[in-house]
């Protein structure tokens, strides 16, 4: 199989890099920028799972350059999943899958409308890691965990045999026969996190201390699991005391890529997350209030000078 990972950032970097160790063959499609900073800096990861070092990565910046791709990897975030599809659209034609490991569900559907409805895989993962100043990536929590499955009868052997290669991999892997399932249980996870975190410039220790702030993370899931089922996916209670129980276990000084991108002054994901819910929400006539507020509370620092 061969893989390539567009969007080399912490989390396509991490398991890219963890594929590479186990054998497999895997390149990082890139921007110029990006080719340039792993060049003269490597490609390492510091991790409480393990270090890694990759000699040599393979690096690609033109479509034309990817041969015969089997698998590809999409971790890029919510903004720049139209500045991907053209180069999806040609990997695609030479007979690739992509699997979006994106937080969402809102680019499901717009993945399926430009590559069509066979090419597209379901997928999430489970991990804290950010990028260093050098472009290394820095994985902070016991969880590394990529979780895929078939959104169509045709994909079940492409994930059979990721499954098997995962399986070797330095990271916990799980392929899921009720993947969008589990993309929505992601979502309802990440939304509260993320939100809460971003808007009150806090970390997920803070607001475990401080009971009113850690029941606003349960009320924003409880929003997210009533919008899931809108869409005919049933979370129950129990699923939201598991992510809470999940968001109890984070380290003290643990936060979201949404907060660390604010305090980095990048763009925010608030668009495709907290406002992917919202018009998700209006299509079913649901009204979401604390996911609303919290939307409206982190726009302002979208895009920071």
């Amino acid at each position: 199989m061969n893989i390539v990972i567009v969007g080399a950032g912490a989390l396509g970097t991490y398991f890219g890099a963890r594929w590479i160790e186990a054998g497999a063959n895997v390149s990082f499609f890139v921007r110029e920028g990006r080719k340039a900073q792993i060049e003269k800096e490597g490609l390492e990861i510091t991790s409480v799972k393990g270090n890694a070092k990759i000699e040599n990565p393979h690096l690609l910046t033109k479509p034309d350059e990817v041969k015969d791709p089997d698998l590809v990897l999409l971790g890029v975030k919510g903004y720049h999943i139209e500045g991907t599809v053209p180069s999806l659209k040609e990997f695609v034609s030479k007979g690739a899958k992509v699997l979006p490991i994106l937080n969402g569900i809102e680019h499901l559907s717009v993945l399926k409308e430009e590559l069509g409805e066979e090419a597209v895989l379901g997928g999430l993962s489970y991990i804290i890691a950010t990028l260093d100043d050098r472009g290394h990536v820095k994985h902070t929590s016991d969880f590394h965990e990529l979780i895929f499955g078939p959104l169509h009868p045709s994909h079940q052997e492409v994930c059979k045999e990721l499954n098997l290669i995962s399986k070797h991999a330095n990271f916990n892997c799980v392929l899921s026969s009720t993947i969008e399932e589990e993309m929505w249980k992601k979502y309802m996870f990440i939304s509260a996190m993320s939100g809460v975190t971003t808007a009150g410039d806090f970390h997920t220790g803070t607001i475990r201390d401080v009971p009113e702030t850690f029941e606003l993370v349960q009320k924003v899931m409880k929003e997210i699991g009533m919008l899931a089922s809108k869409y005919d996916v049933q979370i129950n209670q129990e699923d939201i005391v598991r992510r809470m129980e999940q968001f109890n276990q984070l380290p003290y000084e643990a936060t979201s890529s949404m907060h660390q991108d604010k305090r980095k002054k990048n763009k925010l994901e608030v668009e495709h997350l907290q406002g992917g819910a919202l018009r998700l929400a209006e299509r079913v006539q649901l009204t979401l209030p604390y996911t609303e507020t919290l939307y409206r509370l982190i726009k302002p620092y979208e895009t920071q000078e």
